[in-house]
């Protein structure tokens, strides 16, 4: 990481997820103290507050399944215009809202990337893949797609096409512990890096993110990363509407955020699917602001003690 700034803004998205709350995430990670935990770390952080979706546009699709498509349009140019200027000017970090809010900040970094010459990756923490299109999709949630949107899968006639598509073996996904058959397929066709939890238990997280961030570090690329709540285990990490047992520990997920740091190659950041009411006393939102601060160079001996 080069800056010295960082841009938050908030996307209150929650049409994409099957159920209502993650429009609060922005307000419970300011709570939790997001900005003056950057701010301890020296960084200048600039506050952009909440954006709002585009005027919607009259879209349908053949795919009766499929909930709030003229909102997950909207807030894709919204989002993309906005994650365009402010990767120009600092580091994003974008809090959500549900996972559907990647289409548009992966879309914005990319296009500035392609700008710059720069070859981008992305690094995807999540029990799901996100990776079915609209065509795929049977439970019609949206935050159901949006990894396949912009690796150009096809799939998203619907939709204004993505315009610097990230190269699907740029992508790394970790964590996975529910994906479909569909985006099975649609994975290994495309080529990205799955890991699912059976490959941390058997190899351990830092050697699978390893190799992908020297895979990133040969190329001289950037790197976004794209945090999902149910990355983690329920049990440290309740607040999410997706659950799935067996999620990544407390260590597991400081130790890749170190590792993230220690690239130096952190260009953005999502942090997505907090549910706040779904918490517990804001310790999700906590945990994930502690997470966010061990990305950014908080070492294990300079984190406060909480207690809960």
């Amino acid at each position: 990481m080069t800056t010295e700034r960082c841009i938050l803004i908030g996307a209150p998205t929650q049409e994409g997820a099957g159920r209502l709350g993650c429009d609060m995430g922005p307000s419970a990670y300011r709570t939790a103290g997001i900005r003056e935990a950057l701010a301890d770390l020296g960084f200048v952080v600039e506050d952009r507050g909440n954006v709002a979706p585009a005027p919607l546009r009259d879209l349908a699709h053949t795919n009766a399944a499929i909930r709030n498509l003229a909102a997950y349009d909207a807030w894709i140019r919204t989002l993309t215009e906005a994650a365009e200027q402010a990767s120009r000017e600092g580091l994003p970090i974008f809090l959500g809202g549900d996972h559907s809010l990647s289409a548009g900040t992966i879309a914005g970094v990319a296009r500035n990337a392609k700008s710059n010459g720069r070859e981008l990756f992305v690094l995807w923490l999540d029990a799901h893949a996100d990776f079915h299109t609209l065509v795929t999709t049977t439970s019609g949630n949206l935050h159901g797609t949006p990894l396949a949107y912009v690796t150009g899968r096809a799939g998203f006639d619907a939709l204004s096409p993505v315009e610097a598509a990230v190269k699907p073996g740029n992508v790394c996904l970790i964590g996975l512990r529910s994906v479909d058959p569909a985006e099975r397929a649609a994975m290994s066709d495309a080529g990205v890096v799955a890991h699912d939890m059976r490959a941390v238990d058997e190899h351990g997280l830092a050697p699978l993110l390893r190799r992908f961030l020297d895979r990133v570090e040969a190329a001289d690329g950037i790197l976004h990363v794209s945090l999902d709540v149910d990355f983690l285990d329920p049990e440290i990490a309740p607040a999410v509407g997706t659950t799935v047992p067996g999620g990544a520990t407390f260590r597991e997920a400081h130790l890749a955020m170190e590792m993230l740091h220690d690239c130096g190659r952190v260009c953005s950041l999502d942090l997505v699917e907090l549910n706040p009411f779904l918490d517990e006393r804001g310790r999700t939102a906590l945990l994930m602001v502690d997470l966010a601060a061990s990305l950014m160079g908080r070492t294990i001996l300079d984190r406060p003690t909480r207690s809960f």
